[in-house]
């Protein structure tokens, strides 16, 4: 996802091929999503920000613009090669499940997809909530993948397709060490780590042909192809729902999307 993790069997690797298109994909879809809640949020100048798991740092780059002048954005990643340099960014290789992270340093501390695929989460939520000085804002953007409806689709045959697809999806990614409903568990999990004012906002959206979540999909049937075979499905099928992303007629309704935030009591 956004960002990269070391779970046993973790599907997206920041080396594949595929790597710059997913981090493109995912901007796309999620940026908006993500910026909104960090500029609610109050972000601004000489804010000292940790962006964990950062993939192909667009959220970074966001973060290092809007901190200046006088603030710092630290980007880490596990394999940070494609975050490009910004004045006031400083890209890390890091590990989140096994790296120190210094404690009470960072006004805001923000995590997009990289927690769900972890099963070291919680004890990587604590180790997040450590890092926050006395009111930081934690804000954590992840998906609950086993929501996600067919609205419309061309035919039956359509329909039971889509839905062996997402049933896969949510199969391969338990196998790897996530968590695929971990969205709508974050929020008490931060209150539980000692945040308050915790605020959890769900996001749901119609997805259609031209929606860059429904790109983002489509890219998961080369991305992660070789998990989809194992969990049986063929290279026919997959190409079958690559044609049925990109039908003019295609309607579901997207998984569900948590931004949530918490602050760390002063």
């Amino acid at each position: 996802m956004n960002g990269t993790a070391t779970a046993p069997g973790y599907v997206f690797d920041n080396h594949n091929e595929n790597a710059t298109d997913q981090h493109r994909f995912l901007a796309a879809a999620y940026d908006p999503l993500t910026t909104r809640g960090l500029a609610r949020a109050g972000v601004g100048p000489g804010w000292r920000c940790l962006e964990v798991g950062a993939g192909g740092g667009s959220v970074a780059h966001w973060l290092a613009d809007r901190v200046a002048p006088g603030g710092s954005v630290t980007a880490t990643d596990v394999k940070p090669e494609h975050i490009a340099p910004a004045e006031g960014l400083e890209v890390l290789r890091h590990d989140i499940t096994r790296d120190p992270l210094p404690e009470a340093a960072f006004d805001l501390v923000h995590s997009r997809l990289v927690l769900l695929h972890l099963p070291e989460r919680i004890k990587v939520l604590d180790r997040l909530v450590r890092a926050l000085k006395p009111g930081g804002v934690l804000q954590l953007d992840e998906f609950d993948i086993t929501y996600g409806p067919s609205l419309l689709m061309p035919d039956d045959g359509a329909r039971d397709l889509y839905e062996r697809f997402l049933a896969a999806k949510i199969r391969l990614m338990a196998r790897a060490g996530a968590d695929p409903a971990w969205g709508r568990n974050a929020a008490g999990a931060m209150r539980r780590a000692g945040l308050v004012e915790v605020d959890p906002r769900p996001h749901l959206e119609l997805w259609t042909a031209e929606s860059p979540g429904v790109h983002l999909i489509s890219h998961h049937t080369r991305h992660l192809r070789d998990a989809f075979v194992r969990e049986g499905m063929t290279d026919g099928e997959l190409a079958r729902v690559r044609d049925l992303l990109a039908d003019p007629s295609f309607r579901a309704c997207s998984c569900a999307v948590y931004s949530v935030q918490g602050r760390k009591p002063l």
